[in-house]
């Protein structure tokens, strides 16, 4: 049987044109390329600083205020420079990620559209037509009243509402003396989201959970049928 002949590698080169090598131009490339930062987000009237956002968003956060100097800090912090600030475990990086890409979108809790807060509280108040006959809450300056806001400047807040004829309902709020309205504190977690509860050690375990359950049943009711 005839073997082919061996093209020298040689001669190959040769015959055949080089591709041109971009490669290392393509990574030269990538490692001159920066991703543009995010936008820095302002502070509102409800989370002025670093220390009550944290403190708003919950999950024992706020333990981590002194280590954070700045809001632009805040706003810049990678997974990894969480990570060695301490912020742990992995799943309370992601929790804290996503808020402050949440915080970016305007897509805050309750109060996130209040314009009046002053001692880490804001107070709401009822303000209705000429003819009472629409109510709606509005956020009003301390140690002022609806009456004092021109009506133009009245703007309602989102999630709450009038009950009965002027109590104010929703998150946080609690009752003014004489009926006046509400006062809403800022509160530890009060934009908390809740960690939900795993059931038989969530979907990656259920299926092991649950046989060993059956196991240990099975062996309970062998055990309580051999001492009858």
């Amino acid at each position: 049987m005839m073997k082919a002949p061996r093209i020298r590698l040689s001669l190959l080169n040769s015959v055949v044109p080089r591709a041109p090598s971009i490669i290392g131009v393509t990574q030269t490339r990538w490692l001159h390329r920066t991703r543009a930062p995010k936008p820095l987000p302002s502070p509102i009237p409800i989370v002025p600083d670093v220390p009550t956002f944290l403190k708003v968003i919950g999950r024992g956060l706020s333990q981590y205020a002194d280590k954070i100097p700045s809001w632009e800090s805040l706003f810049s912090l990678s997974s990894t420079q969480m990570r060695e600030l301490g912020i742990e475990p992995p799943r309370t990086r992601r929790y804290l990620l996503n808020w402050l890409e949440r915080y970016r979108k305007g897509a805050l809790g309750p109060g996130g559209d209040f314009k009046y807060v002053e001692n880490g509280e804001a107070i709401l108040q009822v303000a209705t037509t000429e003819t009472q006959d629409r109510k709606w809450v509005v956020n009003v300056p301390p140690g002022k009243t609806v009456s004092d806001i021109p009506g133009e400047s009245l703007v309602r807040v989102k999630g709450y509402s009038v009950q009965g004829a002027r109590t104010v309902t929703g998150p946080y709020a609690l009752p003014l003396k004489g009926g006046a309205g509400a006062r809403v504190p800022i509160v530890e977690g009060m934009w908390e989201e809740r960690q939900g509860y795993k059931v038989d050690g969530g979907e990656r375990r259920r299926a092991e959970v649950r046989y060993k359950k059956r196991v240990a049943q099975r062996k309970a009711e062998r055990e309580e049928a051999g001492q009858r």
